[in-house]
């Protein structure tokens, strides 16, 4: 048997000999498997003068079969699939999930462990050498090569001192280019060819990373380190400290009207953190009403609890209506939390009216609403209760189910309920309190709260009807919808003689101003937008976002809820920058000190429903930050919200390293 290289080292030596045609290119990138690849990317490396990093790659075996790869993940939340497999062995996609969940734990630690803070290369549009220290079977070499090429590499060269022939050969068909510096035949194994072939630590890898230098971005591009200790001297840490948010409230001032969003619909630290910062508005700025992205009828619920003039005995209760998909938007622990605390609020000694309110904006209940309407004007009004039932009767041939009847009417293949729920919104707009129902108070807003539910009814009409071939977008009806909501609430608490003062929760997608999104490119508008251009200054629009962790979503609509593991950011994404920031929770005025940050990039929005598998097209569009917000409150790593009704998928969302078998 012949010794070839001494060791990793030399065999790098040896390698970059063969690489002689991508010295002293700038568009070339290393990047190494690690760990064995390492030290003979290294010399690679420092041969070409070429900037290095890691690619780390984690196979996903087949439980039980572990040697076979049914796809690998690789750094930056990149998963392939090797089809074949899969649907051979019929692997099912919650056990594909589970693998892939117990992987990214690994492979995150690792690429802690080598990286640090540092952010990854960028790769798109340049050639790279991904180097490893041998190839027998190819397996990991194959992973590696077609998750990269999801990150759009001009080339890819898989490059290795010693590989089987064979496999050599067949490696043509996956990278661009293939250099393997010796093939001996028969290779029995990679180990052979080596005198020391003994396990690269993971310090030796560190060493060697840290030795090659911090890498550089590209050039002609801007460096998100660079950018990142731009943006460090002007972010305030968020430590938990009660006066973590002074500055936000200083900040805001006289703005009557302060707009909350989140990155996604499942995160604990954005429920958390609104709740805090509205706690403070109610309590040292006089904000009078929460106004969230969630159902009139189903949150009035919550309000008359809040407020004192409801029957159920605790905030579990109050938040019962919520049983639609999503529930856990509504019905989880940190929702809880807050409606208790906004009953104490409003119950504490000396506290008499007005008493901060809890309101919704959204217009999916069509027939709550209706129920709604009928129960007031039943107890008001039977003669007008006996009219709209007969204008709501419209609906009840078309089933419960509001889609059925958008689709229906929306096809002119039945007359629509149109005029008939115009007709009602128009009665109930020209009705005022009877005699018997004192204008001020909590009770006063029965009228008003009937009132919206005939708008929403009739806004969820025309919503309903443009899901099947309308030529208006449901996503403006619906954030016009929101917007009207938020405007007749304000002229509401005006006319009581109440505080006109709002919080707005919702979705980052619903507040962050659409101009400032590639959204507007298609006509799109939204509530944050709508409120910004009516009240200027007296609106403060605050954006959240993270980097990683765990969130509460499903996978499909009306599916269960699940703890999902959230993927590190996408490269050239406002998360993976400020992910760069060596602060782990900050916020950032983007006012003046956004300035640093780049025009355009990346930004992430999960929803109700988070698919990793195809986030760049699912959850990705570009935007402006700096435009869309006054405000960035960054939290890097973060966890699922936790549902009042746990699923078994939800529980099983945090596996241990041994599922789905338990050995």
């Amino acid at each position: 048997m012949t010794i070839v290289f001494s060791d990793r080292r030399e065999a790098g030596r040896v390698l970059a000999d063969k690489l002689g045609h991508f010295a002293a290119r700038d568009d070339v990138t290393v990047l190494a498997l690690p760990r064995g690849g390492v030290p003979v990317a290294y010399e690679v490396a420092q041969a070409l003068k070429a900037p290095l990093d890691v690619f780390v790659v984690r196979k996903l075996g087949v439980p039980g079969y572990e040697e076979l790869a049914m796809g690998a993940i690789a750094t930056s939340g990149v998963r392939v699939l090797n089809d074949e497999i899969v649907e051979g062995l019929a692997v099912p996609p919650h056990v594909i999930d589970a693998v892939t969940a117990s992987e990214e734990r690994e492979l995150l630690r690792r690429e802690h462990l080598y990286r640090g803070e540092r952010v990854p290369l960028l790769v798109e549009e340049r050639t790279v050498i991904l180097v490893d220290d041998g190839l027998a079977t190819g397996s990991t070499m194959r992973a590696a090569v077609r998750a990269l090429r999801e990150k759009r590499p001009a080339r890819i060269v898989a490059a290795v001192p010693v590989g089987s022939p064979d496999t050599c050969e067949a490696m043509e068909s996956e990278a661009d280019e293939v250099v393997c510096a010796t093939t001996p035949q028969p290779l029995i194994g990679v180990g052979r060819w080596y005198e020391d072939f003994s396990q690269t630590s993971d310090d030796e890898v560190r060493a060697l990373l840290a030795k090659a230098g911090r890498p550089t971005a590209p050039s002609g591009r801007d460096a998100p380190q660079n950018t990142a200790s731009r943006l460090h001297k002007h972010v305030v840490r968020l430590s938990g400290d009660a006066r973590d948010y002074d500055e936000l409230l200083a900040a805001i001032g006289e703005a009557r009207f302060v707009l909350l969003g989140e990155a996604s619909h499942g995160t604990h630290e954005f429920y958390e953190e609104r709740a805090r910062i509205t706690r403070r508005l109610i309590e040292e700025q006089d904000f009078a009403a929460v106004a969230v992205e969630a159902d009139w009828p189903d949150t009035y619920r919550v309000n008359r609890y809040v407020q004192g003039t409801g029957e159920d005995i605790d905030a579990e209760e109050a938040l019962a209506d919520f049983r639609r998909f999503p529930t856990w938007m509504w019905r989880n622990r940190v929702v809880v939390d807050f409606v208790e605390w906004l009953r104490r609020h409003n119950e504490a000694p000396g506290k008499g009216n007005p008493k901060a309110g809890f309101y919704g904006l959204d217009l999916y209940a069509l027939h709550g609403a209706m129920k709604a309407v009928l129960r007031y004007l039943e107890k008001a009004d039977p003669a007008a209760a006996e009219i709209a039932r007969r204008r709501y009767a419209c609906f009840d041939h078309f089933g419960p189910d509001p889609q059925a009847y958008g689709f229906i009417a929306g096809n002119e293949v039945d007359k629509s309920c149109q005029e008939a729920v115009v007709a009602q919104l128009v009665e109930m707009l020209k009705r005022r309190p009877a005699k018997a129902e004192p204008r001020e108070g909590a009770v006063a807003d029965e009228l008003f709260a009937a009132q919206q539910n005939a708008r929403l009814v009739k806004n969820a009409e025309a919503y309903y009807r443009a899901m099947f071939l309308a030529p208006e977008s449901t996503w403006n009806l619906r954030d016009r919808h929101m917007a009207e909501t938020f405007e007749a609430l304000t002229a509401h608490l005006g006319r009581l003689g109440r505080s006109p003062k709002i919080v707005v929760w919702a979705h980052n997608s619903h507040l962050g101003d659409a101009r400032a999104t590639d959204r507007s490119l298609h006509g799109e508008i939204n509530l944050g937008q709508l409120i910004r251009e009516k009240h200027e200054r007296e609106a403060f629009l605050v954006g959240f976002t993270t980097y990683q962790g765990t969130v509460t979503a499903a996978s499909n609509w009306d599916g269960p809820a699940e703890r999902k593991a959230v993927r590190p950011a996408l490269a050239r994404s406002y998360e993976a920058l400020l992910h760069a920031v060596p602060a782990d929770r900050f916020q950032l005025d983007l006012r003046g000190d956004g300035e640093a940050l780049p025009r355009r990039l990346l930004e992430r929005a999960i929803g109700v429903i988070y698919r990793p598998e195809t986030e760049r097209a699912s959850h990705y569009f570009h935007a402006d930050l700096a435009a869309q917000f006054d405000m960035l409150l960054h939290f890097d790593e973060t966890r699922a919200v936790e549902p009042l009704e746990r699923s078994s998928q939800w529980d099983a969302g945090e596996l241990a390293e041994t599922y789905p078998f338990g050995v």
